[in-house]
């Protein structure tokens, strides 16, 4: 398949947004396997079908690379609380934040995890979204988490989209261990991702490190586990307090440190050495009304790449938007509209170490959206509107 008389984005490396105007694109399988211009096609690519863009733009997918989707119930009632003066913290030491969504979550069916869900989903395939991560967390308990996986799994096989999963049993603390984290860590949490991944669940291990969950100590326990099992590591660090989740992040080569608003200079440091993802979560920053903005200058003096992702959550981060969160990136933390796309794309594949896609480059993954737009910074300076026109998955329209 051609794709032609097209402005490519072809986000070949980070300096720039690549575009090849009045460029082509050839795919063979799931693969790209040249792309340039128009008027340099090789005869070869000629020979297949060949889809005139009338001059739309294209980039990679979108990855979202950051999410707890699969969820019960919902908490709009926290998010009036809120408004009425009770801080997140304040919420959750009440019962609720978490332990509300576990309730509810541990409630459902699988059948009706995955229905409540899959809405969710179609929305972020509906901005042009290939692949997602999906946490667990909301289980607490063996049954639940591995209910939870399971269904982000059936995901990937009744929707055209890829799923990462991430076991996140370091979640919180359950209500029937109140007060004994340690306890939970040792009898619930590390038995359960030892049994998710046995069960294949399991792509990466997650954990949230801070005052409300688990201290870097307890953390450490869990990725001693994954290291064992042969898996990565990522983890919530430093969304409220500086707790050296950051640092732990690094010390494990995590694929990404998410949140991050309470890194500093050190911290951005430690990422750069360990190569490791700084992942931008602009909807719970908005939704929390938090006003610590995450280091963006301090990664870009140190190099350190910065992902984006929706944090879709029933809590603090109710957003299936990608688009949204690129502009809120912008508008909240003044990263750049290129800053932005890289985040949703090149740097979200990297935070779930799929490295062969994001770009538009030979041998990388045919995952593409077609927008009707004419420049990539329409992408990030629209708000709550959608211009995809394809999304292009696998090498298919």
């Amino acid at each position: 398949m051609l794709l032609t008389n097209a402005q490519v984005v072809t986000l070949a490396d980070d300096k720039n947004f690549g575009l090849i105007a009045q460029g082509a694109v050839a795919i063979e399988g799931e693969k790209i396997v040249w792309v340039g211009s128009a008027d340099c096609v090789p005869d070869i690519y000629l020979s297949g079908p060949v889809h005139d863009l009338n001059d739309r733009l294209v980039t990679p997918a979108l990855i979202d690379c950051h999410t707890h989707v699969v969820f019960g119930g919902n908490r709009a009632a926290e998010f009036e609380q809120r408004l009425n003066g009770a801080s997140y913290e304040e919420v959750s030491r009440s019962g609720g934040g978490i332990n509300s969504t576990v309730r509810a979550t541990r409630e459902a069916s699988i059948e009706v995890l995955l229905e409540n869900t899959l809405p969710r989903v179609d929305a972020m395939i509906a901005e042009g979204v290939t692949l997602i991560e999906i946490k667990s967390g909301y289980g607490l308990d063996l049954e639940t988490e591995l209910k939870m996986l399971r269904a982000a799994r059936q995901i990937g096989q009744v929707r055209d989209i890829d799923v990462h999963t991430s076991f996140l049993g370091a979640h919180a603390t359950p209500p029937e261990f109140s007060g004994r984290p340690d306890a939970y860590i040792d009898e619930v949490c590390i038995p359960t991702l030892r049994a998710a991944h046995a069960e294949g669940l399991v792509d990466v291990v997650d954990g949230f490190c801070e005052g409300i969950a688990f201290d870097t100590t307890q953390i450490s326990r869990v990725f001693d586990v994954a290291v064992e099992l042969g898996l990565p590591v990522k983890l919530h660090a430093e969304q409220l307090s500086n707790t050296g989740g950051t640092q732990l992040a690094a010390k494990y080569n995590a694929l990404s440190a998410d949140h991050v608003e309470y890194a500093t200079e050190l911290d951005a440091r430690a990422l750069a050495k360990s190569g490791t993802v700084a992942v931008v979560l602009p909807g719970a920053f908005y939704t929390l009304r938090e006003t610590q903005a995450p280091p963006i200058e301090a990664f870009r003096k140190n190099n350190v790449p910065m992902a984006l992702a929706t944090d879709c959550n029933p809590g603090s981060s109710p957003l299936s938007s990608p688009l949204l969160a690129m502009n809120m990136a912008c508008t909240l933390f003044r990263m750049t509209p290129l800053e932005a796309l890289l985040g949703f794309t090149a740097h979200a594949a990297s935070a779930l170490g799929s490295l062969d896609r994001g770009r538009i480059i030979p041998n990388a993954r045919a995952d593409l959206c077609i927008w009707d737009v004419t420049h990539p910074a329409e992408l990030a300076y629209r708000i709550g509107f959608n211009p995809l026109n394809k999304r292009i998955f696998k090498g298919s329209l």
